[in-house]
C-alpha cells in the first residue's frame, strides 16, 4: 500500500510541478498569438485575459503518459482525439470557430476513440438493473463523449470552476479505481490529469492569471468521458451513475440551460447569464464564495458515489436523496429554469 501511495504522489506531484512551471510561459504565448478573452456583456471579468490554459493541461497529460503510461492502441486513440480537441480549441481561442466546425472536431475525436481505440459504452449496471446496448453502443458512446465535452465547456464561466470540478472528478474516480484494485489506464490517467489540472488551477483560481479557454474546458470534458468509458470497459466503475453523479453540477447546469431556453423559445445554444454560478452571484456571493459553494456540492455528490461503491448502498441513496431535494429547492428559489417576475417596490 505504501508503494502505491508513493506512486500516486509521484504521478500527481510530477505533473503538477510541470504544469505549474510552464503556465507563465503559456501566458506570454497567449498574448503573442492573440488567444485573449476580451470582456463582453455577459462576462464576469473586466480585463483582457489569456485563454490558452488547455495547452498547459495537455502538455502535462502528455508528460504524465510518457513517464507513467504504457503504449497501447487505446492510449494512441486518446492522444489523437485529445490533440484534435486541443487544436480546435486553440484555433477557437484565437479566431473563434463556428459551433458547427467545433462540433465536427469533437465528432472526429469521438470517432477516433470509438472506432480506432475500441473504447465503448457496451453496457451499464445501476441499482440492480443491467442493460446491454449491442449495436447502439457506437452512437451512444459518441453522444456520451460529446455530452461530457460540452458540459464542461458550458460551465466554464468563473475563475477555477471547470478546473476545480474536473479535479474533484479525477480524484474521486482515482479513489474508486484504487479501492477496486485497478492499476490500468484509467488509474494512471486519473492521477496524471489530477496533477496537471491542479497545476493549472494554481494560476486559474480567483483572481485568475489565465483561463482554460475552449482548448482547456473541451479537453477536460474529453478526458473525463474517456476515463469513465475505460472504467466501463474494464469493469472499474460499478455503474453509469458514478461518473454522472460526480459530474452532477455541469450536467445539471447543461440540462437547466436547455430547459430554460426551450421554455423561452430561444436557441438552446444561445449564451445567457442564468447559469448556476450566475444564480449564486445574483445572491451576492463573491466569485470565490460561489466557486467554493459549487465545489462543496460537487464533493458531496462525489462522497455519495464513493459510499455507493463501498457497498453502503442505503446510505448513498439517502445522501443522493438529500442532494436531490437541495437541487429542487435551488430550482424553485432561483431563475435557473423559470424566470421569476420581480415584485414592484
Amino acid at each position: 500500500m505504501c508503494d502505491l501511495i508513493l506512486k500516486i504522489l509521484l504521478i500527481v506531484s510530477t505533473t503538477f510541478t510541470f504544469v505549474a512551471l510552464i503556465i507563465p510561459f503559456i501566458i506570454k504565448l497567449a498574448f503573442q498569438i492573440g488567444a485573449i478573452d476580451v470582456p463582453r456583456t455577459r462576462h464576469i471579468h473586466t480585463k483582457n485575459m489569456p485563454k490558452l490554459g488547455g495547452l498547459g493541461i495537455f502538455l502535462g497529460f502528455v508528460l504524465g503518459y510518457m513517464l507513467f503510461g504504457e503504449p497501447s492502441t487505446q492510449m494512441i486513440s486518446i492522444l489523437i482525439g485529445g490533440f484534435l480537441i486541443l487544436i480546435s480549441g486553440i484555433i477557437d481561442d484565437v479566431t473563434e470557430l463556428s459551433a458547427k466546425t467545433q462540433l465536427l472536431f469533437q465528432l472526429a475525436a469521438a470517432c477516433v476513440i470509438v472506432f480506432y481505440g475500441n473504447i465503448l459504452l457496451i453496457d451499464i449496471s445501476a441499482f440492480g438493473f443491467y442493460i446491454h446496448f449491442g449495436i447502439f453502443a457506437y452512437p451512444l458512446t459518441i453522444l456520451f463523449i460529446l455530452g461530457c465535452i460540452n458540459c464542461l465547456n458550458l460551465i466554464d464561466g468563473l475563475d477555477g470552476l471547470s478546473g476545480g470540478i474536473s479535479s474533484i472528478y479525477f480524484l474521486t474516480i482515482g479513489i474508486i479505481a484504487t479501492m477496486q484494485g485497478s492499476r490500468g489506464l484509467d488509474f494512471v490517467l486519473c492521477f496524471v490529469m489530477l496533477g496537471s489540472t491542479l497545476g493549472f488551477l494554481l494560476h486559474n483560481f480567483h483572481p485568475a492569471r489565465i483561463f482554460a479557454g475552449n482548448s482547456g474546458s473541451m479537453f477536460l470534458g474529453f478526458i473525463i468521458s474517456v476515463i469513465a468509458l475505460l472504467g466501463f470497459k474494464n469493469v472499474t466503475l460499478t455503474s453509469l451513475i458514478i461518473p454522472i453523479c460526480v459530474l452532477a453540477i455541469p450536467i445539471l447546469d447543461t440540462l437547466f440551460a436547455i430547459l430554460r431556453r426551450l421554455l423561452k423559445g430561444e436557441n438552446i445554444l444561445k449564451a445567457d447569464r442564468f447559469h448556476i454560478h450566475h444564480q449564486l452571484l445574483n445572491r451576492h456571493f463573491s466569485q470565490t464564495q460561489t466557486v467554493l459553494i459549487i465545489y462543496l456540492i460537487d464533493i458531496l455528490f462525489a462522497a455519495a458515489s464513493i459510499v455507493y461503491v463501498s457497498n453502503h448502498h442505503e446510505l448513498s441513496y439517502i445522501l443522493y436523496s438529500i442532494l436531490l431535494i437541495l437541487v429542487i429547492i435551488f430550482v424553485a428559489k432561483t431563475d435557473v429554469i423559470f424566470e421569476h417576475k420581480k415584485k414592484n417596490k
